[in-house]
């Protein structure tokens, strides 16, 4: 449990730095961070750091994509967290 914990930890810190470079790289008319690697960073389990991160920098908060997305892939790992928990 220890190591899931650390695991989440850094996969959310890693979520909002790149959520927060997108912006940021958006802003200056740069190269952007692919929605596919915002999508996977969220599935590895960095979805409610991401999506507080977007609400917070307002960064993709019109793209039904990410606002409908997050929040559904948090509800899974949730269930499946809880799944594991009641199995254990």
């Amino acid at each position: 449990m220890k190591y899931f914990i650390i695991y989440l930890a850094i996969i959310s810190a890693a979520a909002v730095i790149i959520t927060v470079s997108d912006k940021s790289r958006a802003q200056r008319h740069k190269r952007r961070i692919a929605e596919k690697t915002l999508f996977m960073t969220a599935l590895l389990g960095g979805s409610a750091a991401m999506y507080l991160t977007m609400i917070a920098v307002r960064h993709k908060t019109r793209h039904k994509r990410f606002m409908i997305g997050l929040p559904l892939i948090m509800i899974v790992q949730a269930a499946a967290i809880a799944f594991v928990i009641i199995r254990t």
